[in-house]
């Protein structure tokens, strides 16, 4: 829909004071975006992105050198395109979206096939268009763990629905956390803890106890088996990670929508 591809079943979308809409050129001089990466497998890499160029009739030749030191790709740029690697041809793609300079970046799985040092530099990159020169970035992806490292602001979507939007800051106070315990004798370690008002259950992990005292005072757990005989041989606070908050959300709008 932010590309005019579909047409939103209600309402309008507006991009930089513009509604998206097929007849709205002007707009995509501002905007850059990356679904699949495409490109003319014949072509060289320099080739592919001289049509790119042309195409948002950019006048500068030297945009195309710009863009190609700024992917990585200079030590490929006379490669044909059908001989890349899966990252190298994934940068060519972001190399077609970023050659004018968009003040808007829409990114489909960006980092996809990249190894672990070119996810890095794409995701530096990607923070320094932002917080640097104003590029408003929206990226789509699964890999939630990457994207908890790059983003501010995420919106979770679940059969076509937006059901949740939030701020990474107050996301971080959001996430769950539970303590996990282990010892010598785990059935005797829930009977003390229950005694005492601690509400525990077993896991392949060892004992699970959920936010609460136990995450606030673990100190205070930890003295109180130790004076009953029983001291923890693991003691360990785990706070919900990105994709552990993602699946709560959609099970809590699963159990809404019954």
């Amino acid at each position: 829909m932010m590309l005019s591809l579909l047409k939103p079943s209600s309402g309008s979308v507006y991009m930089l004071g513009n509604k998206v809409d097929s007849g709205t050129h002007k707009l995509w001089e501002q905007v850059g975006y990356l679904e699949d990466a495409t490109y003319y497998p014949g072509l060289t890499v320099i080739e592919n992105l001289d049509i790119a160029r042309r195409m948002q009739m950019i006048s500068d030749r030297q945009s195309i050198t710009r863009v190609i030191k700024k992917l990585g790709l200079d030590a490929h740029k006379n490669k044909k395109a059908k001989n890349l690697s899966l990252g190298n041809k994934q940068r060519l793609g972001l190399a077609k979206a970023m050659i004018h300079n968009p003040k808007i970046l829409i990114l489909d799985e960006p980092i996809n096939g990249l190894d672990p040092a070119g996810v890095v530099e794409i995701r530096k990159m990607l923070m320094d268009l932002s917080k640097n020169f104003g590029v408003t970035v929206f990226i789509s992806s699964h890999q939630l763990e990457e994207l908890s490292k790059l983003v501010d602001r995420i919106g979770i979507i679940h059969e076509g629905r937006l059901i949740q939007e939030i701020n990474m800051a107050h996301l971080e106070q959001s996430l769950q956390k539970h303590l996990v315990l282990d010892g010598r004798d785990k059935t005797a370690m829930e009977h003390i803890l229950a005694e005492h008002g601690y509400m525990s259950e077993k896991s392949t992990d060892g004992l699970l106890l959920l936010e609460g005292p136990a995450t606030e005072s673990p100190e205070r757990l930890a003295e109180l088996l130790v004076r009953f005989g029983q001291p923890p041989t693991q003691l360990n606070i785990v706070t919900e990670d990105l994709e552990g908050y993602f699946l709560r959300m959609i099970q809590s709008t699963r159990r809404i929508n019954k």
